[in-house]
């Protein structure tokens, strides 16, 4: 499949976080903000972006609350978790369709919430975590944050970050970025007549 005909889906997802000072029994990250962008032959064929209902502890936390901006009111009319699946599972239900995500932890949740759930993973492609691509490509010592790395490229995000929409939009922007300077390093430009010269020697010149 040549790189034009390929089908990504670029993924966030917010989750619920424990209190600091008291830890839950059993606690365990899960979804309550999913956002995703379907793109085909370089083009967004749909975006999904919905609030969902955590099953195992439903009462957001102090700390995940403000954290995320996110309030009880919105995740209690979210969707449930399994409508979640079946809608991941609709966007990108294919091995062609390949899965893109800042950082690792957003599939990690998902098969973790889909283990507690009993049901199947929904997404069988191959998944991509662009923060380590991106460090890759550029060398860093550290992974950067996904809103940082739009900055260094003279940008600004998409939207609020900490909304799952706007980050999977933002994820898929520094994708196009970092596929195109990719192309450009394999493909230098042609030499031009300056390059041409011989600068060792120009350089003995002056020694």
């Amino acid at each position: 499949m040549s790189e034009k005909e390929r089908t990504t889906l670029f993924i966030d997802f917010e989750f619920t976080m424990p209190d600091r000072s008291s830890r839950r029994r059993g606690f365990y990250p899960e979804i309550i903000e999913a956002g995703a962008v379907l793109v085909e032959n370089s083009k967004v064929v749909e975006e999904f972006s919905s609030y969902v209902r955590p099953m195992r502890f439903p009462i957001l936390t102090e700390r995940c609350r403000s954290f995320l901006n996110i309030s009880q009111e919105q995740v209690n009319s979210g969707i449930t978790f399994k409508a979640l699946v079946d809608k991941l599972k609709s966007m990108a239900g294919s091995k062609n369709c390949q899965i893109v995500t800042w950082g690792n932890m957003d599939m990690k949740v998902l098969q973790q919430n889909c283990q507690q759930a009993s049901v199947a993973f929904p997404l069988p492609g191959k998944q991509i975590d662009l923060s380590m691509e991106y460090k890759r490509f550029f060398g860093d010592q550290n992974q950067t944050g996904l809103w940082k790395a739009v900055q260094e490229y003279g940008r600004e995000g998409t939207g609020k970050h900490h909304r799952a929409l706007d980050d999977a939009l933002t994820t898929y922007h520094i994708y196009k970025l970092v596929e195109k300077d990719k192309q450009y390093l394999q493909k230098p430009e042609p030499a031009t007549i300056g390059d041409m010269v011989d600068f060792s020697k120009l350089l003995n010149k002056f020694a």
